[in-house]
């Protein structure tokens, strides 16, 4: 399987991509310097987001957008997920999104999301609402099929890898200490098993794990 990972350098493409090669996945990094890549084996597309085509990007089985921008930008993600999409439509190629936590509903009715409720933190903000929208950019194609994974509120990059999780659809999952958790080593593995296994076609899904 030939997988492409966009923004393999940060912190949860670095892993992703370490989970992927790890797996025997045929992995390509797609980054803009790839002298920062920590993996030196896998083959790279050095190239912005937002200069990435369709003749770059339909010959991967699945991309994966790890996309990351500084706090306080909206703009970014709603562009870069618009050249993916045009980008990607009309190919085999499945698309899936690291996104944000904010379009997580509250309850199994489905009348509050993380916006309404106020858990969205004042930090996270503008980046939550840039991929809230690349999320309703995705669910108003037609011929791409996609996955946004949104991780739980709380998103912990130094949280340990216990391979002790859940998935859900597009309804915040809490963990049996309570709380709306998942490291970044979890998002990684559970990210990866979408790769392989593609159960959320043209869906929201969500990852909650354990601290250990």
């Amino acid at each position: 399987m030939k997988v492409g990972i966009i923004g393999a350098t940060g912190k949860a493409g670095r892993l992703i991509t370490e989970e992927a090669v790890n797996r025997g996945l045929d992995v390509t990094a797609i980054v803009r310097n790839a002298s920062k890549l920590s993996n030196k084996n896998v083959k790279v597309i050095e190239k912005d987001i937002f200069d990435l085509t369709t003749e770059d990007l339909s010959a991967f089985d699945v991309v994966v957008n790890a996309f990351g921008t500084p706090i306080g930008q909206t703009q970014p993600h709603i562009d870069a997920g618009r050249v993916l999409i045009r980008a990607l439509s009309g190919t085999d190629t499945r698309l899936i999104v690291l996104g944000g936590a904010g379009s997580l509903y509250m309850d199994e009715e489905r009348t509050k999301n993380s916006f309404d409720v106020g858990r969205v933190p004042d930090f996270a903000y503008e980046i939550a609402v840039g991929q809230a929208k690349n999320l309703e950019d995705l669910q108003a194609t037609t011929d791409l099929n996609w996955t946004f994974v949104s991780p739980s509120a709380f998103f912990d990059a130094d949280g340990p890898r216990t391979g002790n999780y859940r998935i859900g659809g597009d309804v915040m999952l809490f963990n049996t200490d309570g709380e709306s958790y998942v490291s970044y080593p979890d998002m990684a593995l559970a990210i990866v098993d979408e790769v392989e296994r593609g159960d959320y076609l043209k869906q929201q899904m969500t990852v909650v794990s354990e601290k250990n």
